[in-house]
């Protein structure tokens, strides 16, 4: 311990902190429950004040009695309401002070003892601003940030900032605050005038302007979603009416990582913050979600910004499989009338030239009874004294028209739309550009009948694809035979015994509706983000502020001037800044170096940060002819070197084989997609060439494998196979691909280790 205190993972330190945040929220427990009891009593109280003994009804009384009985009976069901309601999450996080060792905790709603004195602090009220808007560089007289994981009443984790490192307290740095607070203490010159740069960058970019669209740049290691996550915190805290209201979507890769956001985020209160994976984001009107992913070149296929045209063309092509054959056939007072293929294509191009498609079928009703119409003989509605709306209502009332309908202009899903596409020959219809391979790509990658049926076999490309065909067809017209329930309310005093319950049943309402559009959208990892998945989220936020947060060199879509456009549509006018964070303080030298060795092979010109910190330990590089012996005996040899958790990062063809050595809980096989933005003690990277080959273009490839080496904070192994010579799956006529190929390969093995 130094005289500051310690910076640590140590499992016994953390258990021992769990211990003490656990006994306090045991106390703050028991005292809810204390203050709903006597809630629960003033309510019943108020539903009786003024009640006859005998019966229902209220007694006679005068404006003044009955204004304080229900003035009464609505602030105890309204506190007894916010009781029940906030039981999770109740307590999120602590403030070490510096005046007199003062300790406040945090939480959904303020709570006090039986002295008055507070147990737990709104994170509304005054008291707790600096939770939100504390930083290094103004630390608001805070040593120590404590953020609280709970679930129900039961401490998970802790993850701790160290805000002021000159202060003499002697309170241990768990979890993500740990390195910077090491780095904080160290003693000499050099290191602390490194740290108030990061200090310095991070500040500014945390406190930057509310309005436009806020980037946050950096390497691996910079902390880049640590500050994007304490700028949100910022954020809401100081723009609390418009963000409450608005609300927060926090974006990211994957559920892997979204499990990480949560471990880490500086709670926002109330419930203002929705976390999403990007293959969660369109669940607000698919009802689905999604965490698979197809092999890359099929994801980057779907992620181009063609995908518009393409879908645009899928949407306007009739349903039927022979669409010039179709024709509508009505009998009208014994005249047979009929509309061929050449009128029922101009008016299936009118309409959805005008009308999304679901919103289009009342229109394409009207447009198909005027062109009946037109065609009867005037003699026949004359025999018959025709009024056109009594024409109408006999076309309406036939077979035959309602079957034309339903087959030639149906009601549609997304999901409807996209199945076609498992038909070659819709492929080749809505993208005649494409070469024999991509289509096939394609239909092969689209679920079968029998997967859809789960409604769970999408993959995350096919995410953004559905919700961009939700937004070119329009919603699914409800059911006929729904109906909103009807409340039927009396004019006496029962009323006000469901009061609570109705606050209660109000809140909950809220809570899960789905919310289409946010005041901020806070996106990681943006480099991996899509164009199509870009105008998806844009769709979240039209009037959003945004901060987004990346890192070019880590990106594995292949083509970035897409990217650019989309990102471009999104921003439009609105005022943008750009921070940078220039130094890695959680990846080791060591590591770092390397890494660092093998992206510039592809990119010489990227902006790398410096790695600041150094374990004296090089990585341990190795080929070998048994790839999972020699990774099993890394495994070992690592789960002696480090404390905390080691990240088993493998090509997503070998992650089920991977699964197998995970025999300790600490070792976690992920894929180098699901690794992205996460940290491990240490990592063992699996067959490198395998990484690099499957994306099917190797410049994205070496971003990937860069991706995956720099995951470690203190330890480092490559396990690759000795009898490959020559980069995989790298197509003779791909000079420039094979040359990166080399390049990297040669970067990489240089530093075997003998």
């Amino acid at each position: 311990m130094t005289e500051h205190g310690t910076s640590t993972t140590d499992p016994r330190v953390v258990k021992a902190e769990i211990a003490k945040e656990q006994a306090h929220v045991d106390r703050v427990r028991a005292q809810l429950e204390i203050d709903e009891n006597k809630a629960r009593m003033l309510a019943t109280a108020g539903q009786d004040m003024y009640r006859s003994d005998r019966t229902s009804w209220v007694r006679e009384e005068d404006g003044t009695a009955m204004f304080e009985r229900d003035a009464f009976s609505y602030n105890a069901a309204k506190r007894l309401a916010i009781l029940d309601a906030e039981h999770e999450g109740l307590v999120f996080g602590r403030l070490d002070l510096a005046d007199d060792d003062e300790v406040r905790h945090i939480g959904r709603i303020g709570v006090r003892d039986a002295d008055y004195e507070p147990l737990v602090i709104d994170w509304r009220a005054r008291a707790a601003e600096p939770f939100y808007r504390a930083t290094p560089s103004d630390p608001m007289g805070v040593i120590r940030r404590r953020v609280l994981r709970c679930r129900d009443d039961k401490v998970l984790g802790i993850e701790d900032d160290l805000l002021d490192s000159t202060s003499q307290a002697d309170l241990p740095i768990v979890g993500e605050g740990a390195l910077m607070a090491a780095l904080s203490r160290a003693r000499d010159t050099q290191m602390h005038s490194i740290v108030s740069t990061i200090q310095a960058e991070q500040d500014e970019a945390i406190r930057a302007p509310y309005q436009g669209v806020t980037t946050i740049m950096g390497g691996p290691g910079t902390g880049k979603t640590v500050v994007a996550l304490h700028r949100a915190a910022f954020l809401l805290y100081s723009h609390r009416a418009r963000l409450e209201n608005g609300g927060v979507l926090v974006i990211g890769p994957s559920s892997v990582f979204m499990s990480y956001i949560e471990r880490v985020l500086p709670s926002l209160g109330e419930d203002s913050v929705t976390l999403r994976s990007v293959g969660q984001v369109p669940s607000d009107i698919l009802r689905f979600s999604s965490d698979r992913l197809d092999e890359p070149r099929t994801a980057n296929i779907k992620g181009s910004l063609d995908m518009v045209d393409v879908l645009t063309r899928l949407v306007n092509l009739p349903m039927s499989a022979e669409p010039d054959s179709m024709r509508l056939r009505v009998t009208v007072k014994g005249e047979v009338l009929t509309l061929g293929s050449h009128a029922l294509a101009a008016t299936r191009h009118h309409i959805l030239k005008r009308n999304r498609y679901n919103d289009g079928r009342e229109a394409v009703e009207a447009s198909l009874k005027d062109q009946l119409w037109n065609i009867l003989p005037e003699d026949v509605s004359s025999a018959h004294d025709l009024s056109k709306e009594q024409f109408d209502d006999l076309v309406s009332s036939q077979a035959s028209w309602r079957m034309f309908l339903n087959a030639w202009w149906p009601t549609l899903s997304a999901t409807d739309v996209l199945a076609r596409m498992a038909d070659p020959a819709v492929v080749k219809a809505v993208a005649p550009d494409w070469d024999d391979e991509i289509c096939q790509l394609v239909v092969n990658s689209i679920p079968t009948e029998v997967d859809r049926r789960g409604r769970r076999d999408w993959s995350v490309a096919d995410m953004a694809l559905l919700d961009e065909l939700a937004a070119l067809l329009g919603p699914v017209p409800p059911e006929p035979d729904a109906e909103d329930p009807v409340f039927i309310e009396g004019g006496d005093a029962e009323e006000l015994v469901t009061l609570s319950d109705r606050l209660h049943d109000a809140r909950q309402i809220d809570e899960d509706e789905p919310r289409d559009t946010y005041a901020h959208v806070l996106v990681d990892e943006a480099q991996d983000i899509s164009p199509m998945q870009w105008r998806m989220i844009g769709r979240r936020g039209p009037q959003a502020s945004w901060t987004i947060v990346g890192d070019p060199a880590q990106s594995a879509f292949p083509h970035p001037e897409q990217t650019r456009s989309a990102l471009d549509e999104l921003v439009g006018n609105a005022p943008s800044r750009t921070f940078t964070l220039t130094k890695n303080y959680r990846s080791p030298a060591e590591v770092f170096d390397l890494a660092a060795e093998v992206v510039v092979t592809i990119q010489p010109d990227a902006d790398l940060p410096q790695a600041v910190r150094s374990v004296g330990v090089q990585p341990t590089v190795v080929r070998t002819d048994a790839l999972w012996a020699e990774v099993r005996s890394q495994l070992d040899d690592m789960l002696q070197e480090v404390d905390g958790t080691i990240g088993l990062v493998c090509p997503a063809s070998l992650v089920d084989q991977a699964g197998d050595l995970a025999t300790d809980p600490r070792i976690i096989p992920v894929t180098t997609m699901q690794a992205k933005g996460l940290e491990y003690d240490g990592a063992v990277v699996v067959d490198p060439e395998r990484i690099v080959s499957e994306t099917g273009n190797p410049t994205s490839g070496v971003r990937v494998l860069y991706v995956a080496l720099t995951r470690p904070t203190q330890r480092l192994a490559v396990v690759g196979l000795k009898q490959l010579e020559s980069p995989r799956n790298l197509q003779a006529d791909q000079p420039v691909a094979a040359d990166a190929g080399r390049a990297w390969s040669e970067a990489l093995w240089s530093h075997e280790t003998c």
